[in-house]
């Protein structure tokens, strides 16, 4: 159907992605500090490692959810109105939380990881105070709640809009037979996918993170541990997958300006993301594989989901970027460039994480540093290198993007390619070869491996300075 594009709350969204920049480089300088550690290059406090691995889990995963976030309202606002005080009160919440969790951490030595598992918060061994582990997660309750308004603020003008959640899904063309013609953008389908599935998923989270509060404060409430570690992974899968699929519609709207060929909707795109709907929610169990306890259909179930989770994306997504590409005057500039290498990272940590997704592989890799390698794929050049091409996208004027590449983008963006996949390669070798994930002091036969990691990551942390200076540039122009 034709649609009308409103003007998008462009002064917000690009303050929002100021923030995601600077929190994404502070991030990964932390990253590199840890690798740095367990290299023997440089010396931590195991005490202070583990608070820095909670803040870097935290923050690159929250600020991934921000950026997918700004990145989602950009573009759904060229389709539907939307509210800006309903934004601001999301990026105010998220602020908020922010500030909670880096005081947990870093004045109250909170040191439980981002998966705040359940009863780690409140029995740290004398680690950190309970008041540390509560303000954490009423850190993650002000963002839970931020992105409830959030989808709230999305949901409603969809439905307004397009007559219903099942509509705006495109489920009259997937399963109703109905002209694809009459079908919402891709944008539009991905948006109710992901707002359907990350609100379920952040209300589950709420749940159990007010349960683990209630705990803190009152210590004679009891939770059920495996019910708890159920309801954590269930809402961290679903939160992390939701920032991917949130960032991916930025492909949709922007790789058209370059090929000149629209990214039109089909019956095909309609059922892969039904299919999405059901497999972000589905697939969670592959986390709890090394937990006996759980019910064995519900393991195989995550073993079977992980076979087909990654179609979707390999069928709908990466093949059809390829065949836009096929053909076509693309033009190639650092926007397009880091929008093709984010397809082309997230289809590649598909394979890793399919793997590790196998009963049989998960019993000895599950625990070693194959898993941080593959989700580092994902994000480092999935999501991360999305927003990075949104910002370049965003800021550029049209005699850029005619003018292509400059030398310096051109270092810049081969700098982050290579440093990325050498240091995300790293952690599958050191996977590969049983290195444990998660520990702040390494055995000596694991060093030189921490160490060639390392200086990869100081590869990618340049580039990604390069990348947000050129923002910042562009925000001034």
């Amino acid at each position: 159907m034709s649609e009308a594009r409103i003007e998008p709350h462009s002064g917000a969204v690009k303050f929002t992605m100021l923030i995601a920049g600077a929190v994404f480089t502070l991030m990964m300088i932390l990253g590199l500090l840890m690798r740095a550690a367990q290299g023997s290059l440089i010396e931590l406090d195991p005490a202070l490692f583990y608070q820095i691995l909670s803040a870097h889990g935290a923050g690159m995963v929250g600020t991934a959810g921000l950026s997918g976030a700004a990145i989602m309202w950009y573009f759904v606002g060229r389709y539907v109105a939307l509210s800006a005080k309903m934004y601001w009160a999301f990026i105010c919440l998220f602020l908020l939380g922010v500030v909670f969790i880096l005081a947990s951490i870093f004045i109250g030595g909170y040191g439980g990881a981002w998966t705040f598992l359940f009863p780690l918060p409140a029995m740290s061994g004398g680690a950190w105070e309970p008041w540390a582990g509560a303000l954490f997660i009423l850190g993650y309750t002000s963002i839970g709640v931020g992105f409830l308004l959030y989808y709230l603020a999305i949901g409603y003008p969809i439905i307004k809009r397009y007559g219903g959640l099942g509509r705006a899904m495109a489920w009259h063309v997937a399963f109703g037979g109905a002209d694809p013609e009459d079908a919402p953008p891709p944008t539009i389908i991905a948006a109710a996918v992901v707002t359907v599935f990350n609100t379920l998923g952040i209300v589950v989270g709420a749940t159990v993170l007010v349960a683990s509060l209630v705990n803190l404060l009152f210590p004679g409430f009891v939770v059920d541990a495996l019910l708890a570690k159920n309801m954590i992974f269930f809402f961290g899968h679903v939160f992390i997958n939701a920032s991917i699929y949130m960032a991916v519609i930025a492909v949709y709207e922007i790789i058209p300006e370059y090929t000149g060929r629209p990214w039109k909707t089909t019956r095909i795109f309609a059922l892969a993301w039904t299919s999405i709907l059901l497999f972000v929610m589905a697939v969670y169990p592959h986390h709890l594989m090394q937990d006996m306890v759980m019910p064995g259909w519900m393991l195989v179930m995550g073993q079977v989901v992980s076979y087909l989770s990654g179609l979707p994306l390999l069928v709908v997504t990466a093949f059809s970027l390829c065949v836009y590409l096929v053909g076509s005057k693309m033009r190639w500039d650092l926007a397009s460039a880091l929008l093709v290498l984010a397809i082309a990272g997230w289809s590649i940590g598909s394979v890793p994480a399919i793997i590790d997704g196998m009963i049989v592989v998960n019993k000895v890799m599950h625990n070693t540093q194959w898993v941080p390698g593959h989700f580092h794929i994902y994000l480092l050049l999935g999501e991360v290198a999305m927003s990075f091409g949104f910002m370049a996208w965003l800021v550029q004027g049209r005699e850029v993007a005619r003018e292509g590449m400059s030398n310096l983008d051109k270092l810049a963006f081969g700098a982050y390619v290579l440093g990325g996949f050498g240091f995300t390669v790293m952690f599958l070798i050191s996977g590969a070869m049983s290195i444990p994930r998660r520990w702040a002091v390494h055995l000596p036969e694991w060093i030189l491996q921490d160490q060639i990691a390392t200086a990869f990551g100081a590869v990618v942390v340049l580039s990604v300075v390069v990348f947000v200076l050129k923002y910042v540039g562009g925000l001034r122009r």
